[in-house]
C-alpha cells in the first residue's frame, strides 16, 4: 500500500486509505507515527470500515515547518482530510494530543463528525504553560532529545509491549532524526491545549473515552477518563492493566470496544459489524 498525500494549507499530510464502508479516520499520538494503529486497522477493515490513518503534521511522512502545532492546527488537518476524501460524517479516533484535535474538529465542524473515540486523551493543560515550556523545551532541543523520547516511549507500554516494539522504536528514532521533526514534536508538547478543553461541552457527536488503567501519562487514568467523558456527555471504557496504547497492547479488546461504539454512531445505512 503506497502512501497518499493531502495538500493542505501550508504543507501536506500523509495518509493510508484502505477498506470500504463507514469511514474511520485515525490520528496518532504526539511524537508517534500512523503505524501506531497497525494492530487495530485489520480489525476495523475486517468489520467493514473504510479506515484512513494519517501522520500528524511534522511527523512520519507529513511535511514539517507548519506555523501551528496546536490541537487546533491538527484539528484543521482532520477536518481538511475528511473533506478531501468526501468521507463525512466520519468517526474520528485520536490518541493523546490527537484526541484534543478530534474534539476541536467535532466542535468546529459537527456535520463532518459522526462520533469520537478518544484514546488516552490529552485534551487539557496539566500544568501552567510556562512550566511546560521551561521543562520540556530544553529536554527536546539537543542531541539527547531523540534517545530521551525513545526511552519515554517504551515506558508507555507497562504490561504487554508488542513483539515488534524494538523495531518500531528504531523506526520512530529514524523519523525524529529527520530535519525539523524533533522541533515539530517539541512545539506540539509545549503548545496549549486550551482550544480543546474549552470545546468539550460544545461537542454534540457521541463520544467514547478509551483509557488504559495504567496509562503513565495520568496520575489517575480512570478519574481522567470519567472526567473527560462526563464533560462530553460520553461513555468510558477502561482496559485493565495496560498503558497509553490499549489498541497496541490489547488490540482485540480495543477493537471490540470501538466497533461496538461505532455501530451506535454511524447512520443506519452505513453500519459496521460490531464484535
Amino acid at each position: 500500500m503506497s502512501t497518499q498525500f493531502f495538500k493542505h494549507l501550508n504543507g501536506s499530510i500523509a495518509y493510508d486509505d484502505q477498506g470500504e464502508g463507514p469511514p474511520v479516520v485515525l490520528a496518532p499520538s504526539l511524537g508517534d507515527l500512523r503505524a501506531e494503529y497497525r494492530f487495530l486497522i485489520p480489525h476495523l477493515v475486517e468489520a467493514g470500515c473504510r479506515v484512513v490513518s494519517m501522520d500528524l503534521r511534522g511527523m512520519g511522512e507529513s511535511s514539517v515547518a507548519w506555523p501551528d502545532y496546536s490541537v487546533a492546527g491538527v484539528g484543521a488537518d482532520l477536518v481538511g482530510l475528511v473533506r478531501h476524501l468526501d468521507a463525512g460524517p466520519a468517526l474520528l479516533v485520536g490518541t493523546s494530543l490527537a484526541a484534543g484535535a478530534a474534539v476541536w474538529a467535532a466542535a468546529e465542524e459537527p456535520e463532518l463528525v459522526s462520533g469520537l473515540v478518544l484514546i488516552g486523551p490529552s485534551v487539557r493543560d496539566g500544568m501552567p504553560l510556562w512550566q511546560v515550556r521551561l521543562l520540556f523545551g530544553p529536554l527536546f532541543s539537543g542531541p539527547w532529545g531523540v534517545p530521551l523520547w525513545a526511552r519515554y516511549y517504551r515506558s508507555l507500554y507497562p504490561a504487554s509491549p508488542p513483539a515488534d516494539l524494538d523495531q518500531y522504536i528504531a523506526g520512530l528514532r529514524r523519523n525524529l532524526k529527520e530535519p525539523g521533526r524533533l522541533a515539530a514534536m517539541r512545539k506540539m508538547i509545549t503548545a496549549s491545549k486550551a482550544e480543546s478543553e474549552t470545546r468539550l461541552e460544545q461537542v454534540a457527536a457521541p463520544s467514547l473515552v478509551l483509557m488504559g488503567s495504567r496509562d503513565p501519562d495520568f496520575k489517575d487514568p480512570a478519574a481522567e477518563a470519567h472526567l473527560i467523558a462526563g464533560r462530553l456527555g460520553g461513555e468510558t471504557r477502561l482496559v485493565e492493566g495496560v498503558g497509553h496504547y490499549p489498541h497496541a497492547e490489547r488490540p482485540e479488546q480495543a477493537a471490540a470496544a470501538i466497533l461496538e461504539f461505532a455501530e451506535k454512531t454511524f447512520p443506519r445505512e452505513r453500519h459496521v459489524a460490531a464484535r
